[in-house]
């Protein structure tokens, strides 16, 4: 009977969170991917991005958790820019597959300052599905009789700022309220999630180097939590591309601005290819959970444009 109360809570907390749009782990917008936490990004550059992102949690251990990748932005006409993510979320017996499309409209303010303002809009879908083929269930509960799954489509909006090297964006996620209900009717029904992404590229020693500190920042309407990124990015520019190295600190800020995780990340560009690796540890309390930590591998070419560069 335990079990079965168990895994009643886990379904109920699993088909709850199934109906956010989520990526994992966090790092993946800091490895040259922004365009995956704000639909803003969407063709702001002057090439089309593809990237495939794979990531291993707790590796050596069976079931493990996984997430897999595809996204890819482009900009079209002289002032806008599309873009499309697909990834597909392993968790033991629990897997997530999710999809968004994008378009983003990009504003030139100021042409002497580099000064832009750009607006984007997602339409994301989610389904979440538990296989229960491998419980094992002496008392035939009808609960564990089939495979259980729930599907959501929800939206998100955001703005994105820059002047010179500076940059802002902001982003409201998952913005309409969650319509499904499982067991519990206080069970929360809002998934809207807050971003804030913003920091300030520095160019060194006549741009041969690039130092970039940001601050990435996560409000969660359902419970008032909130998260914040601590990121640092060297980048060295060569004849063919450039190579970048960096760390992130993750902290929780209703604990007394709690360590959470920390994640070194490193990145080659040569030519139209791309290659990044980062690796993210737990130090909070959780971190005998951890088996290992996560690793992330993203692979990336990035195609020139037919429509030569942007005008905004």
């Amino acid at each position: 009977m335990k079990r079965i109360i168990v895994i009643i809570i886990l379904i109920s907390a699993s088909l709850g969170y199934a109906q956010e749009f989520k990526l994992t782990p966090y790092t993946q917008y800091l490895v040259e991917n922004p365009f995956l936490i704000s639909p803003a990004y969407a063709g702001d550059s002057e090439m089309n991005r593809l990237r495939l992102t794979s990531a291993f949690q707790w590796v050596g251990l069976d079931n493990a958790p996984n997430t897999q990748t595809l996204s890819y932005d482009a900009h079209i006409l002289e002032k806008s820019g599309i873009g499309g993510v697909f990834y597909v979320d392993n968790n033991g017996n629990t897997s997530q597959i999710g999809g968004q499309l994008s378009f983003a409209h990009h504003l030139t303010l100021k042409s002497s300052n580099e000064q832009y303002l750009s607006f984007g809009l997602s339409y994301k879908f989610t389904q979440f599905s538990i296989d229960f083929s491998d419980f094992d269930d002496p008392n035939n509960d009808p609960l564990l009789g089939s495979n259980l799954s729930s599907s959501n489509h929800n939206f998100d909006a955001a703005v994105l700022y820059k002047i010179e090297r500076f940059f802002f964006s902001f982003n409201a996620a998952n913005i309409l309220n969650k319509s499904l209900k499982v067991f519990d009717e206080s069970e929360p029904k809002k998934l809207r999630n807050y971003y804030i992404y913003t920091g300030y590229n520095f160019e060194l020693d006549e741009g041969i180097w690039e130092l970039e500190p940001s601050l990435y920042f996560k409000y969660f309407e359902s419970d008032q939590r909130s998260i914040t990124d601590v990121n640092i990015k060297a980048k060295r520019i060569t004849d063919d591309g450039y190579y970048w190295a960096g760390f992130s600190g993750r902290f929780i800020n209703d604990q007394s601005f709690e360590p959470l995780a920390i994640t070194p990340l490193l990145g080659l560009k040569k030519k139209d290819f791309y290659v990044g690796y980062a690796f993210s540890y737990n130090i909070n309390e959780a971190n005998e959970l951890n088996h290992g930590g996560t690793h992330m591998l993203t692979l990336g070419y990035d195609f020139e444009s037919r429509r030569g560069s942007p005008r905004w």
